[in-house]
């Protein structure tokens, strides 16, 4: 996990571990959710802000009704 956190690309990691494949590796970057979070960061399209999304009470309202 510290390797994931200081940026070091997964399939270096699967590599040094020994693992058969990247796809054994990426149950690691599944589990931790604050490097998602970053990566999400990142995306944000310019001239907007980062935030969560807030549903208006019409769509919670939708939604709940199904």
């Amino acid at each position: 996990m510290r390797l994931l956190n200081a940026g070091v690309d997964t399939t270096v990691i699967a590599l040094w571990l020994g693992h058969e494949s990247v796809a054994t590796t990426q149950i690691y970057v599944h589990a931790d959710l604050a490097l998602k979070e970053r990566a999400l960061a990142r995306t944000t399209p310019l001239g907007t802000t980062a935030g969560r999304y807030q549903p208006t009470d019409t769509i919670v309202a939708f939604l709940e009704s199904l």
